[in-house]
């Protein structure tokens, strides 16, 4: 199944294990993805000596991770291609202590002190994209806590079990047979949510660490900021729930100069491999919940009780998905509601759906689900659409699709399990009336992430930053660089630049003797 090229890029990652693993597979016989999951993991193994393989008969599609013969609490219930073929193989060197994803020590003691029983499932595609970050997360979770077990599932291939339990996004997450999670997250989300859950067996540690800069967010602003400053001999700190941000979620970058093409996860990687050069200490996984200013000193209190001091801080929080605000929708996010058409369009096949946003992500979305939906509805706020005229021409091209402009979205209507229509309102003559449908995804930009900031500095409807042209607010040693601050493009380069730009304000108001 795999070529040469690949095992041998397997077995140069899988050369410095340590312990003996086994692939025990359970599957039925007469299976029809039998033959795949058995000849992909046989080719796994073979690229080390550390590796085997051990096929019992059952009823299913399954196989466990052990470790020395002792299960790790890893399981999966698919065929691990795709985009999960890297989970498969991160799992093992995970449980090895190897990885690039294994947390710092505050994190993974968080994960180790949580109470009770837990069983986790996460439902995937593995055409999503962003499936992996959830995956991996909760492998490491299992991997660190003896009391937790994680199960990936493929949808496609229990495509009963998902209608069952009613799931119509990727990815989500079971813990103990209740839904905890949909969508995109991070390692530092999905464990608050586990915390705030079941509890911890242990109080909450207060550490207290002093900087002379701490930058609040770890995309390409944040990134920058902190290099900028590690390069001017300064104790630096980034704190972010995961480096490289939004960026993390983009499919392809083609503006950068002198980087023809790109993926969001790559420059992400990149991001963190850089921030490495230098001595920056790097606090992924974390969620900031308060921040206010004690004599000179800009303070923040994180989830999990680490305080960080510094007299500078960079916000550089970026943005987050923009939501509709309309009764229903947060109802039924998974079960119609939707923000991902790569990842949940699957879930719609032949099934009529609308989306929110006539920019060029909705449109870009709506081209998309018009290739695998019966019927697609674009609804535009704005008497126009806003996308470019080439993505505009293609979408009235499509038979399948219908543009309603100048229509607002007033809520999403279910009938308890799912979405079934929306009530829209035209806003020339104000009359609101239902259209009915299977499901809705939310394409209308983003937001910015200042609000977290608004017990120190004002910050505008747009939720953001308000700064000079060198990144200053109007509060002394506090700075913002790109989407959170009110810079008027958002862009990936233009982020990168004022995040070194407000490191060099930072480095002169300290050189002045403005910083205390």
């Amino acid at each position: 199944m795999l070529d040469n090229a690949i095992k041998l890029q397997i077995k140069n990652l899988f050369s410095a294990i340590d312990a003996h693993y086994t692939f025990r597979i359970e599957t039925h016989p007469q299976h029809p993805k039998r033959a795949e999951l058995v000849g992909m993991l046989k080719d796994v193994a073979e690229c080390s000596d550390k590796l085997n393989c051990e096929i019992l008969d059952a009823e299913g599609l399954s196989f466990e991770i052990l470790k020395e013969g002792r299960s790790t609490g890893v399981r999966f219930r698919a065929v691990p291609g795709g985009h999960e073929f890297s989970s498969l193989l991160l799992a093992v060197l995970n449980a090895d202590g190897k990885g690039k994803n294994l947390p710092d020590e505050h994190t993974a003691h968080r994960i180790a002190a949580l109470k009770g029983e837990i069983n986790l499932t996460t439902y995937v595609s593995l055409s999503c994209t962003n499936c992996p970050d959830i995956v991996q997360a909760l492998n490491v979770m299992a991997l660190l806590n003896p009391n937790i077990t994680h199960e990936v599932v493929d949808g496609a291939i229990y495509d009963e079990e998902v209608e069952r339990l009613k799931v119509q996004a990727v990815p989500t997450v079971f813990a103990n047979g209740t839904q905890i999670h949909v969508g995109r997250g991070s390692m530092g989300a999905l464990l608050d949510k586990l915390n705030d859950v079941y509890g911890s067996d242990e109080p909450v540690r207060s550490v207290v660490r002093e900087y002379d800069v701490i930058v609040a967010g770890g995309g390409p602003a944040g990134v920058a900021s902190a290099i900028y400053s590690a390069r001017k001999g300064l104790k630096v700190a980034v704190v972010a729930e995961r480096v490289g941000g939004q960026v993390n979620e983009t499919v392809g970058i083609e503006n950068i100069p002198s980087v023809p093409y790109t993926t969001g996860k790559q420059l992400a990687e990149n991001l963190y491999k850089h921030l490495t050069e230098y001595a920056v200490e790097i606090l992924d996984n974390r969620r900031i919940e308060n921040v206010y200013i004690e004599e000179t000193l800009k303070v923040l209190s994180l989830k999990g009780g680490e305080i960080l001091k510094a007299p500078a801080l960079i916000a550089a929080t970026g943005a987050g998905w923009r939501k509709l605000n309309v009764p229903g929708e947060a109802e039924y996010i998974g079960r119609g509601v939707a923000f991902c058409p790569h990842c949940d369009g699957p879930f719609y096949k032949g099934k009529e759906v609308a989306v929110i946003g006539g920019g060029n992500s909705g449109v870009e979305a709506a081209i998309d689900l018009a290739a695998i939906c019966s019927k697609v509805t674009v609804f535009e706020f704005l008497e126009t659409m806003k996308a470019d005229n080439v993505l505009q021409e293609k979408l009235r091209s499509l038979p399948n699709v219908t543009v309603f402009t100048n229509t607002q979205t007033v809520r999403i209507e279910g009938d308890g399990n799912k979405v079934t229509g929306l009530v829209k309102r035209d806003r020339s003559t104000g009359e609101e009336s239902l259209y009915p449908l299977d499901g809705v995804f939310v394409q209308i930009g983003l937001t910015a992430n200042g609000a977290l900031f608004k017990n120190i500095v004002d910050v505008n409807s747009a939720g953001e930053i308000p700064i000079d042209k060198n990144c200053r607010t109007g509060v002394k040693g506090f700075y913002a660089a790109g989407d959170v601050s009110d810079v008027t493009y958002k862009q990936i380069i233009i982020s990168m630049g004022e995040g070194a730009k407000a490191a060099l304000s930072a480095f002169e108001d300290r050189v002045r003797g403005e910083l205390q």
